[in-house]
């Protein structure tokens, strides 16, 4: 069946006529714009028009971006042809239950994508959210938002930093404006955000102009130990590609910056994220003020946070060239160790840190960790082992190496208790006692 013949629902919002394809118990209205941008401006707000009809376009906005060979193998390869490169990414996309009561109004959970701040989109098949709005009953809003030298590398008036946070608060401001259209409640909404996703909702708990917008935040594997005195490499990284920022050509320009890349390797473990969240620039203040403006809003926002227990192992066990040398015996032993050690230092220790503060400041937050408790798994729980756990679709996941030594029935026993876990707190902030948990999560309220 093509889109053409599926069945379609029309949305009377007051953003305009919002067109829905119904598939399988959901509707699903993809590629909504909910802001427009020029290159390195500041996003402004998508007008609204009663009169018009917003429908899906044939192929997915994305930013322009350079693929990883380490994702792609991985997690899955991108279908290229389904996407569209768009320097104004400014989308969103829409899942809810097909039925909905009259005057019921569904908990909201935003997905913010990870990809080291560079890479992925909101519309990815491996983050397709229907299983989970099937199953909990609950509207998923997915979200595109500038990457890479579009939106996370400046420093000036001519480049402002920061530019793909601001899109986020534009997105969460169409939504608080206009989810009520679509069966969700505007004051019961949760931002999901996953690696760099993670970092960026953690920063928007500090960020200007939020107030209002969410109420709760599940922050999953957010690399926070690599936020720190970030300001010299960024600046660095900002003038080595001043030359590239009139480039008309965005396939040539992202070939380009990878070339420059490498400059910036002397700055250590943090220049494997070159393009992040900056200090100092709006809508952030000063990043030695960041953590007293956590503990000062932890009472504004229910948090649930946490990592994968390998996190690391998904770039250095996958590595053929450090399986050469640490695939066993001394060398493995030394890997494990590493994984160990970076997994605690990106990832373990920061995100301790951040729910002991806000729970000393007054804030409800849980801590979370995911394990493998597979013996014949040497990767473990590594970065991402998450995504197919919460979002589930066996069709999507089934060429990533990642879960190459693991059962299907497995991801997806562990992944409907998980999703349970997570709607439960998305609708009442809480995660109760007596609430079936899945025997790779260890949580706690802090």
């Amino acid at each position: 069946m093509t889109p053409n013949q599926q069945e379609t629902t029309i949305f009377e919002t007051r953003f305009g006529r919002i067109v829905g394809l119904k598939e399988n118990g959901i509707i699903r209205a993809r590629s909504i714009r909910y802001a427009r941008s020029e290159r390195f401006k500041k996003p402004v707000a998508a007008e609204a028009s009663l009169s018009s009809m917003i429908v899906s376009p044939e192929k997915i906005p994305v930013c322009p971006q350079a693929l990883s060979p380490l994702v792609e193998r991985m997690i899955g390869a991108t279908p290229v042809e389904s996407f569209e490169p768009d320097e104004s990414t400014q989308y969103l996309s829409i899942t809810r239950p097909e039925r909905i009561s009259e005057n019921e109004k569904l908990p909201v959970v935003v997905w913010i994508h990870g990809g080291s701040h560079e890479i992925g989109c909101g519309d990815l098949a491996t983050a397709d959210p229907a299983q989970w709005v099937k199953e909990q009953h609950i509207i998923v809003v997915t979200v595109s938002y500038r990457l890479g030298l579009f939106g996370f590398l400046g420093g000036d008036e001519k480049r402002p930093a920061n530019l793909g946070l601001l899109d986020i608060i534009e997105a969460l401001k169409w939504i608080k404006n206009n989810i009520a259209d679509l069966g969700g409640n505007e004051n019961n909404i949760t931002l999901l955000g996953q690696s760099s996703g993670g970092d960026a909702i953690a920063h928007l708990m500090i960020s200007k102009g939020v107030e209002g917008l969410f109420q709760r935040l599940i922050i999953q594997s957010a690399p926070l130990g690599l936020r720190h005195k970030r300001q010299k490499m960024s600046a660095e990284f900002l003038k080595k590609t001043e030359v590239l920022k009139d480039e008309t050509d965005v396939l040539k320009m992202m070939a380009d910056y990878k070339t420059l890349v490498p400059s910036v390797i002397k700055y250590g473990l943090k220049a494997a994220m070159p393009f992040g969240i900056q200090y100092g620039f709006f809508p952030l203040g000063k990043e030695e003020d960041a953590t007293e403006m956590w503990k000062k809003n932890a009472q504004k926002f229910d948090v649930l946070i946490g990592l994968n227990n390998d996190e690391t192992a998904f770039y250095l066990k996958t590595s053929e060239a450090l399986n050469k040398y640490f695939g066993k015996g001394f060398g493995l032993r030394l890997m494990d160790k590493t994984v160990e050690k970076t997994t605690a230092l990106i990832y373990g220790n920061p995100a301790r840190q951040f729910a002991q503060n806000l729970a000393a400041a007054g804030g409800n937050v849980y801590l979370f960790r995911i394990h493998s408790k597979l013996k014949d798994n040497p990767i473990g729980a590594p970065h991402c082992i998450d995504l197919p756990l919460i979002f589930g679709n066996e069709s999507a996941w089934k060429s990533s190496e990642l879960l190459k030594n693991i059962p299907w029935d497995r991801i997806q026993e562990n992944g409907k208790k998980l999703r349970a876990l997570w709607a439960e707190f998305a609708r009442t902030g809480k995660i109760s006692e007596t609430s079936e948990r899945p025997e790779i999560l260890e949580i706690k309220k802090m």
